[in-house]
């Protein structure tokens, strides 16, 4: 039970990480965007009305990503385990 908790700790600071990756990269380059308005007259479109943030997905995917990482690091560190002694 030791070592599922320990790949379980390690599989949820990954999630975390590439989670809060992505915020910290859209957050950037949001800060960075300038709009090229030279040009963008020339062809005039319809906006858009409605703006999301975030993604979409099934909750499913983000359950067996969870467990395959967590499956992963149990193999990882008994791996690391049986190296050492």
């Amino acid at each position: 039970m030791k070592l599922f908790i320990q790949a379980a700790i390690a599989s949820i600071a990954i999630h975390v990480i590439y989670f809060v990756g992505i915020l910290v990269i859209g957050y950037i380059k949001t800060l960075n965007y300038t709009p090229v308005i030279e040009d963008s007259w020339k062809s005039v479109d319809t906006l858009q009305t409605e703006v999301a943030f975030g993604m979409t997905g099934s909750p499913f995917f983000f359950l067996f990503t969870f467990l395959g990482v967590t499956v992963f690091f149990e193999v990882l560190i008994t791996a690391y385990r049986r190296l050492r002694s």
